[in-house]
């Protein structure tokens, strides 16, 4: 069996064994769809649940992600499945429906049932509210390991509020300062800061939907950022073209700042490094 280790901070820095192959002990082996909830999951797991990431590569699109031979077999050989859902990680939902498999769609649980932004991982509350439920459905897993789960979860939900706090007092000091996205990835991060997103809806379904937007959707969005009617332009790395490389241009020649955002854990960040790395450069930019 080949087995790699992933770094996780929590209270302080856990080591939870990610192994590829059959299972060989009894802990739970936990399988997620990105290294997003990968992350998540193994800090509520600690050393007492195996945890593996299919997608963790920066590059890779999970919209548009196939389900390998291997990747199924992993899936299979899984206690517990966590993905995002809403239409965002479908090879891992089409997965799960084909088996009897206990789940975690992080979607489905949201606390705003009304918004159907997909990218839950930004939104605070909703991860909470997951983490409690991988540590329920581990404690059911591993009834031995339950109270470790659950103060684990309560550990890592304690450190979502210093991002809840950065937000918090951006929307405050800042009420509905004006941004521009070049999709809506980091869409509950902004609700969080209580910014206004301005993006014309047709350029960012355009490219949500990998289509080129409309000239005119172009031309509006370009117009918000020579105007200097934003204060910011929120910028997804994974996902650049010709067009929004050209908004970036543009929003640095106007002297916008530019706020970089993810899909995908950068390099060298846990989760919780990345979302407060991330919530700070937004607070820094409405400012």
């Amino acid at each position: 069996m080949k087995c790699a280790g992933i770094a996780v901070g929590v209270a302080t820095a856990l080591t939870v064994t990610a192994c590829e192959g059959s299972k060989d002990s009894d802990q739970p082996i936990v399988v997620a769809s990105t290294d997003v909830w990968g992350n998540i999951a193994a800090a509520i797991a600690g050393p007492d649940a195996t945890v593996r990431s299919l997608i963790a590569d920066p590059t890779a699109d999970p919209h548009s992600h196939e389900t390998s031979a291997v990747e199924s077999a992993e899936i299979s050989d899984a206690d517990l499945v966590v993905y995002n859902g809403g239409g965002y990680d479908e090879f891992a939902e089409r997965a799960v429906t084909s088996m009897d498999k206990r789940t975690v769609d992080a979607f489905a649980l949201r606390v705003d049932e009304s918004d159907e932004n997909e990218h839950v991982w930004y939104d605070m509350r909703t991860v909470g509210v997951v983490a409690d439920r991988i540590a329920s459905q581990l404690g059911e897993l591993n009834p031995s390991k339950s109270t470790a789960y659950a103060e684990r979860a309560a550990a890592f939900k304690n450190q979502l509020t210093t991002i809840t706090a950065i937000t918090a007092e951006a929307a405050t000091a800042h009420p509905r300062t004006p941004v521009l996205q070049t999709e809506p990835l980091a869409h509950y991060l902004l609700v969080a800061a209580g910014a206004e997103d301005l993006t014309p809806h047709e350029f960012q379904e355009a490219v949500e939907q990998e289509t080129d937007p409309a000239p005119t959707a172009v031309a509006t969005t370009r117009d918000l950022l020579t105007g200097n009617r934003v204060r910011a332009l929120v910028y997804n790395v994974q996902t650049q073209d010709k067009i929004t490389k050209d908004l970036r241009a543009t929003a640095q020649s106007a002297g916008i700042t530019v706020v970089e955002v993810t899909e995908t854990l950068p390099d060298g960040l846990d989760y919780l490094q990345w979302q407060t790395t991330t919530a700070q450069a937004l607070a820094a930019a409405l400012r």
